[in-house]
């Protein structure tokens, strides 16, 4: 291919003048006006081994893997920040029988999370998918900690999401990063996407935290994991260090070990589309940056690791059922679908777009508020807008919302509505209101909260039958006070007690509403990002609608079908496998071990 011999490239950002000038033991650089495929004129060209495309938790841990392998990697990335929606979240992690769990002790055994995985996932995914999850996630787990600075902490308790089921766990598989000091990532931090929910000034929270923090008021053991989160601050401010936990923990540590790996992180560079020779080999991508286009080569292959399409209404709206959007949605906003949409073009077979990692949620004015512990605390149900309860309030988030869908075609169920009285108020922490204090009046502007003194006034107010409501709330408090739900049947799963509070006797994930004035909160379907994607075999590479393979094309994470299929295994199921998966796609692009 011509080019123009400038002697003096300029690096892209993430690309030091150093590494430019290494020739062919690193990354090679030639910038000018370069004759393109089919005639396209590039601002330069670079050639790697791998391109990873996308920087969150999936595109990572593949070219932390890769370069370690001794492959040339580069990540770019389209948004002006690394850490995509990983950095956002409380970053839960579910791999069974990773070396974090079993020193804990948990009893886990291959045969137990392949029956589980098997029973929650069903027929919709490949058993071999399955497998190469369960096989190579605990080797993932190890690699991050050899070869970074995050450590993790078992996420003690928090169950399995159904852990009758043969092979679960009622204590928990669930693992979130340890505390991580931001200077290791030097001048990087500043570019580090910030956390969805920002941890409050003067504390160090962990995700296991929250279940306690919600109860600080009313819960000698919340008060006191309250207090230890001020204490882990204050000693790490006695120390100089900058903590970091949760997601913001697992991206700063990813992009740390990159930092320490010499791979190239390109910020503000978004796919454009991906390359293929002759014989329909990915061969690289071109990427836009400053207003002009780049060729970046890979001789081995391309991971794609960019997400999903949650921010793109034309996607959602071709796959996805209505009513649906872009607003409910609490992932990454640069997630549009970018990686998904090349790989259609190149004959990808696509999976589970219809699908996402739905939770319910509430429209706040700002944003939407992924709602977890507030549905499951005692003094709150979820009624359709016929004014009746339609599902356990306390099982697993994506249920919740699935079932949402499911009966919105016969009835309104979208939005729905959580009901709770001032007695909840005034015990528990709602997002990051303290109990007792009253819901900000732009929520109620917003028409994302209503307020009444009685339930009849409450009903009005939100468009639903009065008698109808009135009659829901008295069955369900002599289902509070005899600790039996007899229509839903919550709290008889280990789960449905997680977020619940100890105190309230019978069960603690009831208790009666009473206590006036009673407050409706406007419940969406939200979620964490969509799960659909390219489909793949269990080497991570990308296949054609006839299962044949599209050679040196990889994907992992939110760009690819996940192999929880339509359900949700436990904490952590969308972060586990995207790491282990983007693992997996280096490892193949490497060779045998």
């Amino acid at each position: 291919m011509p080019t123009d011999q400038n002697p003096q490239p300029t690096p892209l950002p993430g690309h030091t003048r150093r590494q430019v000038l290494r020739g062919a033991a690193g990354a090679v650089l030639t910038t000018g006006v370069l004759g393109g495929l089919g005639g396209t004129a590039y601002a330069a060209v670079e050639d790697y081994d791998v391109v990873v495309v996308g920087s969150g938790a999936a595109g990572m841990t593949a070219a932390l893997r890769a370069a370690r392998r001794g492959l040339r990697t580069v990540v770019i990335e389209k948004a002006p920040t690394f850490g995509g929606s990983a950095a956002r979240s409380g970053a839960g992690i579910w791999i069974p029988n990773n070396e974090v769990i079993l020193a804990a002790g948990v009893p886990d055994t291959p045969a137990k999370a392949a029956a589980y995985l098997a029973a929650v996932v069903g027929g919709g995914v490949p058993a071999d998918r399955q497998s190469a999850f369960l096989t190579h996630g605990p080797a993932m787990i190890s690699f991050v900690m050899r070869n970074s600075p995050l450590r993790f902490r078992w996420m003690e308790g928090y169950s399995d999401y159904y852990p009758e089921l043969q092979g679960g766990m009622p204590n928990g598989r669930s693992i979130e990063p340890d505390q991580l000091d931001g200077r290791a990532l030097g001048a990087e931090l500043a570019h580090l996407n910030p956390a969805y929910i920002p941890t409050p000034a003067g504390l160090v929270v962990f995700s296991a935290d929250y279940k306690w923090l919600n109860l600080a008021a009313v819960n000698l053991k919340g008060a006191a994991v309250s207090a230890e989160c001020v204490a882990r601050y204050t000693a790490a401010a006695l120390r100089g260090e900058i903590p970091l936990t949760m997601g913001q923990a697992l991206a700063g540590g990813l992009r740390a070990g990159l930092l320490a790996a010499g791979v190239p992180v390109r910020l503000n560079t978004p796919l454009v589309d991906l390359r293929f020779d002759g014989d329909g080999r990915a061969t690289g991508v071109v990427v836009s940056h400053n207003g002009g286009q780049v060729l970046v080569r890979a001789a081995r292959g391309v991971i794609v690791g960019s997400g999903g399409f949650e921010h793109d209404l034309a996607m959602r709206t071709e796959f996805q059922r209505q009513p649906i959007g872009t607003d409910w949605t609490v992932g990454a906003q640069e997630n549009t679908g970018d990686g998904i949409r090349a790989g259609r073009r190149a004959g990808a077979a696509l999976d589970l777009m219809d699908d996402a990692w739905w939770g319910p949620a509430i429209p706040l004015p700002d944003e939407p508020y992924f709602c977890l512990a507030e549905r499951t605390l005692p003094g709150g149900i979820l009624v359709n807008g016929d004014g009746v309860r339609f599902v356990n309030e306390g099982a697993p988030y994506s249920d919740v919302v699935h079932v949402m869908y499911d009966r919105n075609a016969s009835g309104p169920h979208i939005p729905c509505w959580l009901i709770v009285d001032q007695n909840y108020r005034n015990r528990y922490l709602f997002k990051d209101l303290a109990p007792t204090l009253p819901f900000p009046d732009s929520w109620y502007a917003a028409g994302a909260v209503h307020k009444a003194w009685t339930i009849g006034d409450l009903a009005a107010k939100i468009g639903v039958p009065s008698a109808a409501l009135r009659q829901t709330v008295t069955r369900f408090n002599g289902f509070a006070r005899t600790g039996k739900d007899l229509d839903f049947h919550r709290g008889d799963s280990v789960y449905d007690h997680y977020y619940t509070d100890p105190a309230v006797r019978p069960n603690s994930c009831l208790a009666p509403l009473w206590l006036p004035p009673y407050y409706a909160l406007k419940i969406v379907p939200g979620d964490l990002g969509t799960k659909g994607g390219m489909r793949t075999d269990a080497r991570a590479r990308v296949l054609r609608a006839d299962g044949s393979v599209i050679p040196g094309l990889y994907a992992a994470g939110n760009a690819s079908g996940a192999v929880m299929g339509h359900s949700y295994a436990g904490a952590g199921s969308t972060l586990g496998p995207a790491m282990t998966f983007g693992y997996i796609a280096a490892d193949d692009l490497a060779g045998a071990p």
